[in-house]
């Protein structure tokens, strides 16, 4: 079997990023330190500590900018402040700088692709004429039919309805998600040299990184007359050509801009770095990873691919492949504030798409009921082998306690968009935002002392923190030994493949590192041959000689290869 290679990393800290641990805090449903019911930037500074014992190397937070919460803080007003409700910029200083008491990087959401409706600018450009400069920073545009009364073009918005809204003036602008998020004309120099401005702002303030929300949408053509998408209209990733000629996603031009942004990140010592969300092509994910732009990429590809061996297979050997190509790492990803907790996922029958999934949360997720047991078996499985890959994992809060989603959320509760402007066709996002279980006992599962902006199931203390810390059976410790002995396994960037690919089909994944660090899961409902070696960890108890089904285990070997 193929075997992948690449350069030792750097000792130097301006590598820490290619094969580290992050961990991804959304910050309002983290840890509430004032009793608003809303996670705060103190709340994340006061957890520090354990997600220092925990052994991630860095902090990732989700939008904590000033916002209306149109989409859960991706419509940002300011970009160069902290909520109110979430803290100051003082505040803000003292997380990083707590953070590097405990030897924690921070990392931050950026918002590119649109800003919100309340932001400065666009107050500017609704109060300004047709034409005028401050429009010129969004895509204002003059409606079809006779009296401009129809959008300028078919494009949809990715929360539903059409893309555009009309202004009193009879002008339309663009905003492909939620009407209180308007899409920036990324032609525009004022527009880049600002986030450029922004980008040099978090980084004196000691920010380490950036991920970039979608990454993939900034550069558009905006040529006159814009086209129609006609047959394009999906935006799904293996929809959009190949040759980068959508007029809305994954165009070429958008490395222009990244290119831009990496003269800003190589200005510090050590250089910032960035990884984008870019829901692309497998064969153009690179080009957003390459060292003339962010750094990295995510790789949605395993996000959401069936915990099938032969399938697994192919995706990490390609990933890898990938990556190697443009000089980056790769990133390994099983949940995150947009998807259903991977828990569920894996407790549902067969191989669930995104659209089963939606299915399955409009009936509260009753039908078909999920196996909760068999979906932590297999979740411990999955994290064993993400952790074992060579680039970053990113571990999305409460994955570490096998938090499952929350499906049966009340519909009076929702505050998704996708569920407000989806006329009811989507349940959302929110199932997998419910704030965390610290504590079995105490206010909100001690959340906070007052109450939560989304509410707790009335059996989460069972999955609290305190409860599974000590626990060696539990999923917080399995995370926190596994971070522990990655720590003193990982070398250089080497993946080695063992065995035969029958084995693959079987269910058997079974790959070397250096050192003759090995990891071997069965993802299949067989137990199989527990291959020879010292185990330094498993997913779930072993019998003898044999791993069972759903599990994966680290050895340690004489050699590379384990023969």
């Amino acid at each position: 079997m193929p075997h992948h290679d690449s350069p030792a990393p750097s000792p130097h800290a301006a590598d820490w990023w290619r094969q580290a641990v992050v961990y991804q805090v959304y910050p309002r449903s983290f840890a509430d330190s004032d009793g608003d019911g809303i996670g705060d930037i103190p709340g994340v500074t006061s957890r520090l500590p354990y997600l220092a014992d925990l052994g991630v190397d860095a902090v990732w937070l989700s939008p904590f900018y000033p916002s209306q919460l149109a989409d859960g803080g991706y419509d940002v007003a300011d970009y160069r402040d902290v909520d109110p409700r979430l803290g100051t910029l003082d505040d803000f200083d003292e997380m990083v700088r707590a953070a590097d008491r405990l030897g924690l990087k921070i990392m931050v959401d950026i918002v590119p692709n649109h800003s919100s409706d309340q932001h400065v600018w666009f107050q500017e450009a609704l109060a300004a004429a047709p034409g005028s400069a401050a429009r010129e920073r969004y895509v204002f545009r003059d409606g079809r039919g006779e009296h401009g009364e129809l959008p300028p073009t078919d494009w949809p918005s990715s929360f539903g309805g059409p893309a555009w809204t009309r202004v009193p003036d009879g002008q339309w602008y663009l905003h492909l998600y939620a009407p209180q998020q308007p899409d920036f004309n990324w032609d525009n120099p004022e527009v880049r040299e600002d986030f450029h401005d922004t980008l040099r702002f978090w980084s004196d303030r000691g920010v380490a990184g950036f991920r970039v929300d979608v990454a993939h949408g900034l550069a558009k053509d905006l040529r006159a007359p814009l086209r129609d998408l006609g047959e394009q209209r999906s935006y799904q990733p293996d929809a959009l050509p190949a040759d980068g000629s959508h007029p809305l996603w994954d165009r070429d031009a958008v490395h222009e801009i990244y290119r831009g942004w990496r003269q800003v990140f190589d200005a510090y010592d050590p250089p910032r770095f960035a990884v984008a969300e870019a829901w692309v092509r497998a064969s153009r994910r690179t080009a957003y990873a390459s060292a003339a732009g962010l750094g990295q990429a995510f790789n949605f590809d395993f996000l959401g691919a069936p915990l099938d061996a032969a399938e697994m297979y192919t995706l990490i050997d390609s990933a890898l492949a990938d990556a190697r190509g443009a000089g980056a790492t790769s990133t390994w990803v099983l949940s995150n504030h947009d998807v259903v907790r991977h828990v569920s996922r894996y407790a549902l029958p067969g191989d669930y798409t995104k659209r089963d999934i939606e299915a399955w949360l409009l009936t509260d997720g009753r039908e078909p009921a999920p196996d909760l047991p068999t979906g932590e078996r297999k979740a411990r499985a999955a994290a064993l082998l993400m952790l074992a890959l060579p680039g970053s994992a990113y571990v999305y809060q409460g994955e570490e306690l096998g938090l499952p989603e929350v499906a049966d959320l009340d519909r009076a509760d929702l505050q998704d968009p996708m569920w407000v402007r989806g006329g009811g066709r989507v349940k959302g996002r929110d199932g997998c935002r419910v704030p965390l279980p610290w504590t079995r006992e105490g206010a909100n599962f001690g959340f906070g002392p007052g109450g939560s902006w989304l509410p707790q199931p009335a059996d989460w203390g069972r999955y609290a923190a305190d409860v599974q810390s000590g626990d060696k059976e539990s999923f917080l410790e399995l995370y926190r030994e596994a971070l522990r002995l990655r720590r003193t396994l990982v070398a250089d960037e080497a993946l080695e493949w063992v065995g035969s690919r029958e084995q693959t089909r079987r269910g058997l994944l079974h790959f070397a590192r250096a050192g003759g660090w090995h990891t071997v899961s069965n993802l299949s409902d067989e137990p199989v041959p527990l291959p020879r070696g010292e185990v330094l960890l498993a997913s779930g108890p072993l019998t003898g000689d044999e791993l069972p089904p759903w599990t994966s285990a680290w050895l340690r070997t004489g050699s590379a290869s384990g023969r």
